[in-house]
């Protein structure tokens, strides 16, 4: 019954923390879901509006994934939601459709959600989330550096109340010129000054607030409340100036009732176009979320499981996809605010939930006068903290692959789009994970004088022996680098006539595969062959293990040492003897 109720806890863990839960984490957890709800509004119709959807699919993305990462999560900070890289990669992909009717825009924004959450589902079930590893965070970070930039430009249209078309960066700017002569005036403005409301409100709001006697952490929550504050004064200023009339785009009519669950229609010509792009937003929606919940757990040494993870984002996701809501992860700047506003729990999400759906029920009517120009500029103000254009400097800097893995993902996405960007920053993820593995940094190293330490010969002052090549192997041996490994020590011993023994140093070999076997016995064969002796020296216990399961221990012409100052100390004695 216990192993029962303890299994049944690492798929609920609310089952856990809700043992503890007291009036204080309550009244903490109501107070910061006040706050991130008043935040997520105006995010969620300006997400909304990024996927090329109608606003209250924002707001409906923003109910059921609440809840379920609540009951399913183990960050106890994540605020889940939509965010703007997700919400780009939902308008790419379901625009990429060619689909000429709302409803089936949002048909398919549904499937999205689902197929997403389905493959996040599975990867939890079978416990796969450390394949997420594969996509490094620097190609992460210049991925989302470029779609940023794609996001800011693709809400110029709106700031300038023009009609532009385009994905890709060539057609937006070709787009943005194109419409020169279509800019609304009305709009023009709007958008320029809540673009310099919400830059002030991000750069001068906390010091200011801080100057006049708050607290930083009240100064800093209050400084992210600035789009709530333009997205009032939006809808003030369209309603009494009417600025529908000179010709500025209103988001109209949002429905005021929650959201009906319904399955998408079962077309599977359509699943079957959705799946690479969900697979996709899956895989950087779960590395993102994962990345902001280990951050801010860390900070209250907590720590998050990310198998769960994939279960909860998954459940999420599909929640959403049932509620006519599209694909949605765990948002940086929410969790963050989520964060600094005591949330102590889960929990916080279930209420900012319930927050969500009384401003679906009770505060949509006020947003028919809501200009799109104040959503756009809340996007662009938002997305451009992404930006990171210093991540190729640094790439630069530190190592030539990763620079051109980082400098190919911001590229292909920036002329491409956000699915090639994606698809070419994980295989340039794996592309130099392969590289790097496949030749493993091997080391001749001599002794240090005066002690019974081994360093490489190129970097230190030391002792070394003509006729002993000792090589430090500092990778793991498998596949892919073993041909290296051989192919080296055949080189050194060839330029050296005079070794007559090869001591490897594997003090760094962590795991011995098949193909590496193979590869140590014919080393061993063919310097046996040419009258050279192998050694090995500091072999770990797992990787002996795994030696004494084969003939190569038997059939090995030298000895293993328990350090590899015994090594060179046992060998130099043979040979004074002889």
């Amino acid at each position: 019954m216990g192993g029962l109720l303890q299994t049944i806890g690492r798929y609920l863990p609310i089952l856990d923390w809700s043992r503890t839960y007291t009036k204080a984490t309550l009244m903490d957890d109501m107070l910061a879901a006040s706050i991130v709800t008043v935040m997520l509004i105006p995010q969620s119709l300006a997400y909304a509006l990024l996927a090329g959807l109608p606003p209250e699919v924002g707001l409906y993305a923003s109910l059921l994934p609440l809840l379920c990462y609540g009951l399913l999560g183990t960050s106890r900070t994540m605020a889940v939601g939509p965010v703007a890289v997700v919400s780009l990669m939902t308008a790419a992909a379901v625009g990429g459709l060619g689909l000429a009717s709302l409803e089936q825009k949002l048909a398919a924004a549904a499937v999205l959600a689902l197929a997403s959450g389905g493959f996040l589902l599975l990867l939890g079930l079978l416990k796969l989330g450390f394949l997420a590893n594969f996509l490094s965070h620097p190609v992460i970070a210049g991925f989302i550096t470029a779609s940023g930039i794609l996001i800011a430009l693709s809400q110029v249209k709106h700031l300038l109340g023009a009609s532009v078309a385009g994905d890709t960066l060539p057609e937006l700017l070709e787009g943005l010129w194109l419409a020169r002569n279509q800019i609304n005036l009305a709009t023009l403005l709007l958008g320029s000054a809540t673009l310099l409301f919400l830059f002030w409100v991000r750069a001068a709001l906390a010091p200011l607030l801080q100057k006049w006697g708050l607290s930083a952490r009240s100064a800093a929550i209050l400084a992210k409340t600035g789009p709530v504050v333009a997205v009032v004064a939006g809808v003030v200023c369209a309603r009494w100036f009417d600025l529908a009339s000179q010709g500025v785009a209103l988001v109209g009519e949002v429905p005021a009732r929650l959201p009906a669950l319904s399955w998408p229609q079962l077309d599977w010509a359509l699943w079957q176009q959705l799946a690479v792009p969900a697979i996709l937003i899956a895989v950087i929606g779960f590395v993102e979320s994962v990345s902001v919940a280990q951050t801010l757990a860390a900070k209250r040494r907590q720590r998050i499981d990310p198998d769960q993870e994939l279960m909860a984002l998954g459940a999420a996701n599909i929640s959403a996809g049932l509620s006519q809501g599209f694909p949605v992860t765990g948002g940086f700047s929410r969790s963050v605010v989520n964060f600094d506003a005591g949330a102590q729990t889960p929990a916080a999400g279930i209420f900012t939930a319930l927050g969500m759906a009384l401003a679906v029920l009770f505060l949509t009517p006020a947003l028919y006068f809501l200009p799109k120009a104040t959503l756009a500029a809340t996007i662009v103000v938002a997305v451009l903290s992404l930006v990171d254009l210093s991540i190729l400097g640094r790439a630069w800097r530190f190592s030539r692959a990763d620079f051109l893995a980082v400098a190919s993902t911001i590229v292909i996405t920036l002329l491409a789009g956000v699915e090639w960007g994606v698809s070419v920053g994980v295989l340039s993820s794996i592309g130099v994970y392969l590289i790097k593995a496949s030749r493993p940094h091997l080391a001749v190293v001599g002794q240090v004088p005066g002690t019974e330490h081994y360093r490489n010969v190129e970097r230190h002052q030391v002792i070394t022996q003509s006729h002993v090549l000792s090589i430090r192997v500092d990778e793991s041996l498998f596949f892919a680098n073993a041909r290296f490994l051989e192919e080296q020590i055949y080189r050194k011993v060839a330029d050296n006539q005079q070794i007559r023994h090869v001591i490897l140093q594997c003090n760094a070999v962590n795991a011995v595969d098949l193909s590496a076997l193979e590869s140590l016995e014919a080393i061993n064969q063919r310097l046996a062959d040419g009258g050279i002796k192998l050694h090995l020296s500091e072999v770990k216990g797992p990787v002996m293990d795994r030696l004494q399961r084969s003939h190569f221990l038997t059939a090995l012409t030298g000895n293993v040492y328990l350090s590899h100052h015994q090594a060179v100390a046992a060998l130099d004695e043979e040979d004074f003897v002889i």
